[in-house]
């Protein structure tokens, strides 16, 4: 097969990228490097360096001329999205437009689009917990609001051009590889401070809840909407909520940090509680989540500190 996925030298795009040449695929990586890293990304694959929202991609991949596309690249940060809605609509609407609409150019009945997107912002703060796809998308964010507008788009590429489609809403996505650096990954900007003596922040009382789901356990979900019939939504996540609290104190115990959180003020755009039932793609692809928070944690600590070394 041949696959392109884009935000492929990121955080989940480039765990991705690894699976696919393992599995024997063909793959172009398309990302602009902003957060990702050429380093992340397998030798056995192509990278082409450019911004989904540049004119070139129809090119890109008119040459290349994919099998399936996986569509992992996003402005991912909630606080952004929310001081800068129109940034965050310009590459998480326009961009993957950008993209639809070269994929449908060359291929639009034969490859397939795998979207990546939220669970965790889609539907604000709900009163079932853990969600259920059946849920009303009430987005609290642009972020959310931008994810669910390509989600209404996708049958409306379908109706028009044939474009077959899955759509996967992940939980918070963790494991080595995450950027640690931005405002988004909570478990990466943790354990990269812990592991540095630094101090840590906590937005809020710590009391907000989020479900956890390890990248490997994401990137079996995406290799299986690539290889299924059923276009979902799907939740991809554990249905437990961790605060952050909690969360704080097992890094700290795996990273030996013995500094107290400090708190800061709660980030607009940020929601209470939310934890997703992934039971509907448990029932249509057999997919459940196989690591436990616990050993997630320790391997992105353990990665995380022989980056350090």
């Amino acid at each position: 097969m041949k696959s392109i996925v884009t935000g492929g030298a990121g955080f989940i795009g480039s765990h991705l990228v690894d699976r696919l040449v393992d599995a024997g695929d063909e793959v172009l990586a398309i990302d602009d490097l902003s957060s990702g890293k050429e380093a992340n990304l397998s030798s056995a694959a192509r990278l082409e360096q450019a911004d989904i929202c540049d004119e070139r991609i129809g090119q890109v991949v008119s040459t290349f001329s994919p099998d399936r596309v996986f569509h992992a690249a996003a402005q991912i940060s909630v606080s952004l999205s929310a001081r800068e809605p129109a940034t965050d609509a310009k590459t998480n609407i326009l961009g993957t437009l950008n993209v639809l609409d070269a994929i449908r150019s060359v291929s639009g009945e034969t490859a397939k689009f795998i979207f990546v997107s939220t669970g965790g912002a889609m539907y604000g703060e709900p009163e079932t917990l853990p969600a259920p796809e059946s849920l009303p998308a009430t987005p609290g964010s642009p972020y959310g609001a931008s994810k669910h507008s390509i989600e209404v788009y996708l049958p409306v590429y379908k109706r028009l051009f044939g474009m077959r489609h899955s759509t996967l809403r992940l939980a918070n996505v963790f494991g080595p590889r995450q950027d640690p650096h931005g405002e988004a990954g909570v478990v990466a900007i943790f354990t990269r401070a812990m592991l540095a003596d630094r101090p840590v922040t906590i937005f809020g009382d710590g009391e907000d809840e989020r479900d956890y789901v390890y990248v490997g356990d994401v990137v079996e979900a995406l290799t299986l909407a690539a290889e299924s019939e059923g276009e979902g939504p799907f939740n991809v996540g554990t249905g437990i909520g961790t605060n952050v609290n909690d969360l704080f104190g097992v890094l700290a115990e795996l990273s030996g940090y013995n500094q107290p959180a400090a708190y800061g003020p709660p980030r607009a755009g940020d929601i209470g509680k939310i934890s997703l039932d992934s039971s509907l793609i448990h029932r249509e692809w057999g997919w459940k989540p196989q690591t436990k928070l616990v050993d997630g944690l320790a391997a992105t600590v353990s990665w995380f500190r022989e980056q350090a070394e």
